[in-house]
C-alpha cells in the first residue's frame, strides 16, 4: 500500500452544513501564526495529494491548505448537479473556508479548479484575496464554443460527460495502477506533464487520480442525444457537464469589483488546456480520429488560450492587475515540473498583494 502523505503534510477532516471535506495541511502551520493563507484547489482526476511538494516548498509564515472536491481524495462522494456548473464544488470549498473561519485566501486553482475559483469569485468575492489559475479551463468552459466564446450548437453537442473515454474510465473505477496503454499511469505520463518528466512520486500521483468517483453523478457525468456531429450533449449530472458551455461561464469576472489580482501560469506543451487540445472532440474530429467531423466552418477546435486571454485583458483594461507566465517545455502541471518558477511566481503575487494592500 502506497503511504501518500509527505512527511510534515497531515490531513483533517472538515464537516460543514454541505459535506466532510478532506483538508491537507502541513503540520508546523497547525500551531503557527501566519500573515496569509493560500488555499489550493486540485483539477479532474486527480485530488489535493499533487499539493503537497508545493505547499511544503512556501515560507513558514504562510498557511497553506488543499481541499478536496466532493468525489474526489477523501472527501464525500455526493451527485453532482451539472445544470449549476461548477457551483457545487464552489459552493462546497465555500463551506470549507467559512467552517475554518479562514476569511478571504489566496486561491490556487488547477485545470477544473482553475473554473471553480473563478466562480468562488462571482459568488463570494469576499473569501478571494487573489487568484492563480494553473492552466484553467477557459471562461467559457470546456469545448463547443467559437473565438468568441458563443457556442457551436445551441445544445453544446460534442461535450460534457459523452465527450470521456469509457475505457480510461473502466480503469479508474477497476483500480488499475498498470503503466499499460490507456492506464492512469500512462495518462499522468502523457497528459498531465510534458514529454520527458519523470516523478519520484508517480506511484502517488496515481493513487490521487484513482481516488476519482466514478458514474453518472460523478465522473464522467451522463449525456444526452444531439443531432448534430457528434451525436451527443451533455447531460445534467456528473463533473463533466460541469463544465459544458451551455452551463458554464465565469466571463463575468471582468466585472468583478473589488478586482483582485490574478496570475496565469501555464504549460506551452499543456495537451489537455490549448487551442489544440487533442481533448476536444472537435480537434479530435479534426485530427481524423473521431469520424464524420464536418469542418471549421461548422466544428472548429477551440481556442482556449486565446479565449482565457481575451477575458483576462478585459479583466485588466477594467483595472484588474493580470500577470501571465508561460513556462517552455511543460504541460499541465507547472506546479509539478517547474517547482521552482511556479513558487517564485505565486510568492511575488502575494508579495505585491501585500504591498498594494499596505
Amino acid at each position: 500500500m502506497v503511504d501518500t502523505l509527505f512527511p510534515g503534510i497531515v490531513a483533517h477532516r472538515v464537516t460543514t452544513p454541505r459535506l466532510t471535506a478532506n483538508v491537507l495541511e502541513r503540520r508546523a502551520d497547525a500551531a503557527a501564526d501566519h500573515v496569509r493563507t493560500v488555499v489550493f484547489v486540485h483539477g479532474n482526476v486527480s485530488s489535493s495529494l499533487f499539493w503537497q511538494p508545493t505547499m511544503l516548498a512556501l515560507p513558514g509564515e504562510i498557511r497553506a491548505l488543499a481541499v478536496d472536491l466532493r468525489g474526489y481524495g477523501d472527501s464525500d462522494v455526493l451527485p453532482v448537479d451539472a445544470t449549476r456548473g461548477v457551483r457545487d464544488f464552489s459552493d462546497d470549498l465555500a463551506s470549507v473556508i467559512d467552517e475554518l473561519g479562514l476569511g478571504a485566501v489566496h486561491l490556487v486553482g488547477w485545470s477544473l479548479g482553475g473554473g471553480v475559483v473563478m466562480q468562488l469569485l462571482l459568488d463570494r468575492p469576499d473569501l478571494v484575496a487573489s487568484l492563480t489559475l494553473q492552466a484553467p479551463v477557459s471562461p467559457y468552459g470546456f469545448g463547443g464554443t467559437a473565438t468568441d466564446g458563443s457556442l457551436l450548437t445551441p445544445d453544446g453537442a460534442g461535450t460534457g460527460g459523452g465527450a470521456s473515454n469509457p475505457d480510461f474510465v473502466a480503469r479508474l473505477a477497476a483500480g488499475d495502477r498498470s503503466d499499460e496503454p490507456g492506464s492512469p499511469r500512462a495518462v499522468f505520463r502523457s497528459s498531465y506533464v510534458a514529454p520527458g518528466y519523470e516523478s519520484p512520486y508517480e506511484d502517488i500521483w496515481v493513487e490521487s487520480m484513482l481516488s476519482t468517483a466514478t458514474g453518472p453523478d460523478n465522473n464522467p457525468g451522463d449525456a444526452t442525444a444531439s443531432e448534430s456531429w457528434p451525436g451527443f450533449a451533455p447531460g445534467g449530472r456528473g463533473v463533466l457537464n460541469t463544465l459544458a458551455p451551455t452551463v458554464f461561464d465565469t466571463t463575468a469576472i471582468v466585472h468583478a469589483d473589488p478586482k483582485p489580482p490574478i496570475l496565469w501560469i501555464r504549460g506551452a506543451l499543456d495537451a489537455i488546456v490549448g487551442d489544440a487540445s487533442f481533448f476536444d472532440l472537435n480537434q479530435l474530429g479534426k485530427a481524423g480520429i473521431v469520424p464524420g467531423w464536418p469542418g471549421d466552418d461548422v466544428a472548429p477546435p477551440q481556442q482556449m488560450i486565446v479565449q482565457t486571454r481575451a477575458v483576462l485583458d478585459r479583466y485588466a483594461a477594467q483595472g484588474g492587475a493580470v500577470t501571465e507566465l508561460q513556462l517552455q517545455q511543460c504541460g499541465h502541471s507547472p506546479h509539478l515540473e517547474c517547482p521552482d518558477e511556479f513558487r517564485t511566481a505565486l510568492l511575488t503575487l502575494l508579495e505585491a498583494d501585500a504591498a498594494a494592500a499596505a
